[in-house]
């Protein structure tokens, strides 16, 4: 059987020159990647007492739900703002160019649930940063915050040193 690495498509300069891009596509279209990913993940909470599962728009939720699903858990979406139909809360965040606002149903987490936050990857954190803040704000514990891929580079870890973080892939770089 391949190695996770073997199923990820890394593309040299794109977004612009200098980048190697990692993309989790190439996972996702292979069925045996797609299942090493998610079983991947999923081992990383072995010992994790969790109440809810978080997946962050769009990637947490392909990896949250089967996780999710496997472990019995709900499953909860951290959404761009303006997507979800409920009341909800939000928070903003800064981007590399701009910022960025996402949301959750002000209802999604109970005061004391205990709550892992999944996505894809992790690169400078802003996104997680602002999700766990949410989480936190509902009255929930971020007990755990697992990513397929780590861009060890862009320090995201740092930006998230409160939170028990751990990835299943790290690249050096950017």
């Amino acid at each position: 059987m391949k190695k996770l690495e073997e199923y990820v498509r890394s593309i040299p300069d794109f977004p612009e020159p200098g980048i190697i891009f990692r993309d989790v596509t190439s996972i996702l279209q292979d069925a045996d990647g797609l299942k090493l990913a998610v079983d991947s993940m999923q081992a990383l909470l072995e010992d994790t007492d969790a109440d809810v599962i978080v997946g962050t728009e769009s990637r947490g939720f392909i990896f949250g739900a089967p996780i999710a699903y496997n472990l019995h858990k709900p499953l909860v979406l951290v959404r761009k703002k303006g997507k979800l139909p409920c009341e909800t809360v939000e928070k903003s965040y800064d981007l590399e160019y701009g910022s960025a606002t996402i949301e959750m149903h002000k209802d999604s987490i109970k005061p004391g649930q205990k709550v892992v936050i999944v996505d894809d990857l992790i690169a400078t954190g802003g996104t997680i940063e602002a999700a766990a803040k949410l989480v936190e704000e509902l009255g929930g514990t971020v007990v755990k915050v697992i990513f397929l891929m780590e861009l060890e580079g862009l320090k995201g870890r740092e930006r998230l040193k409160g939170y028990d973080v751990e990835s299943v892939i790290k690249y050096q770089g950017k």
